[in-house]
């Protein structure tokens, strides 16, 4: 608990968090004597992670006390999100707050393995140089990947890159970023964002089901991302919902090529794609009732594209979930509200929780709040 920490962590998250103060200040607020700041402050000051603030305005006779603020601008922290359709990438300062953010076209499975590589490099690189930042700025870095990954960062198995599985990549990026990388799930950082910054932020104990090309599923609980013994937790989608798609949890639709198309036939009027859709959803729903179940969460989160046709997915589905269940739980069901740039974010909470001596050269102090970038739209099309 922050109440409870040493001085040194309350004043540098106060700082970072509530923004600037004098010494008075943030003795009355955190309950602490001055001596205890002052000494905080002199050993923030060694960390670089204290700054004095820009002096108001004089208002009346005396000299204004002297206001100290956290060095926000000091450094960047960078999330990758990485797909075959897109790279997404986002650069935040150090309180948390995203400061630029692009996405740059992904590779198939065509492209040689070192091109795959640089052009995820050259992501983060190539944006580092567009907003005038030096690379030795860059403290530390989260990547979302598809497949299974250890808690070094190696991929285990991945059936959406093959020629990934095995590699060290959490080890080849730091290497390639010049500080520390910390590699997972693309579907288990989805989650992870939706519980710090998104639909889940008061609950602790939630369900996140990526419901777009693929069927994939991410859980956070007692407020941690669940990985499991094998790091295989959630890989359910070719188990509990087998009869929508194949091995990897590959959707497919009888009735036209895509979901995209299926729906626009539906919203047609199109009794075939409405007949599809609506067996669609009663089988998504027994597959979730099945963990829903097992694990008992307080809301299940539906991302992904198809998050998008909330009229005609999300509410049929709570309806239809709450039926297979048969028991009177209050289970909301909700759309994410991330879309497409939920792993990207997840990505940045998870750099920050797993290198904050890289970051801010102190071990317990709290993750930041990430704040996504001001006026960039999350939503895409599925």
């Amino acid at each position: 608990m922050i109440g409870s920490a040493p001085a040194l962590t309350r004043v540098a998250a106060q700082l970072r968090d509530g923004g600037p103060a004098s010494v008075t200040g943030l003795a009355r607020s955190l309950a602490l004597s001055r001596t205890a700041v002052e000494n905080a402050v002199t050993e923030l000051a060694a960390l670089d992670l204290v700054v004095d603030a820009p002096k108001p305005e004089s208002r009346g006779a005396g000299r204004p006390a002297r206001r100290l603020a956290f060095p926000a601008d000091a450094g960047v922290v960078a999330g990758v999100d990485v797909g075959t359709t897109s790279i997404r990438v986002a650069l935040a300062d150090l309180a948390g707050t995203v400061i630029a953010q692009r996405t740059v076209t992904g590779f198939d499975l065509i492209t040689r393995p070192a091109q795959r590589w640089s052009g995820l490099v050259d992501g983060v690189t190539e944006l580092l140089a567009e907003e005038g930042i030096d690379r030795s700025a860059l403290r530390a870095a989260g990547v979302s990947v598809p497949g299974l990954v250890n808690d070094e960062g190696r991929v285990i198995t991945s059936s959406i890159i093959p020629d990934w599985s095995g590699a060290a990549l959490g080890a080849q990026l730091s290497e390639a970023f010049g500080c520390p990388v910390a590699v997972d799930n693309d579907v288990r950082l989805a989650a992870v964002a939706e519980h710090h910054l998104g639909a889940a932020r008061l609950v602790d104990d939630l369900i996140y089901l990526s419901v777009g090309n693929r069927i994939a599923m991410g859980l956070v609980l007692g407020g941690k991302p669940r990985r499991g013994v094998h790091h295989a937790a959630g890989e359910i989608g070719h188990l509990a919902f087998g009869d929508l798609g194949g091995p990897t949890g590959q959707l497919s639709w009888r009735r036209a090529p895509t979901a995209a198309e299926v729906f626009r036939l539906a919203g047609a009027g199109d009794a075939e794609a409405n007949a599809e859709i609506d067996a669609f959803i009663g089988a998504l729903a027994r597959g979730i009732a099945t963990v829903a179940m097992t694990v008992d969460p307080a809301m299940i989160i539906i991302g992904g594209g198809l998050s998008l046709a909330r009229d005609r997915v999300i509410d049929p589905l709570r309806h239809d979930l709450h039926r297979v269940i048969g028991l009177p739980l209050a289970l909301p069901v909700v759309g994410g509200l991330l879309g497409a740039d939920a792993s990207v974010h997840g990505a940045l909470v998870h750099a920050y929780t797993q290198h904050r001596r890289a970051v801010y050269g102190i071990d317990d102090l709290p993750v930041p709040t990430v704040r996504p970038l001001v006026g960039h739209g999350t939503v895409v099309d599925p």
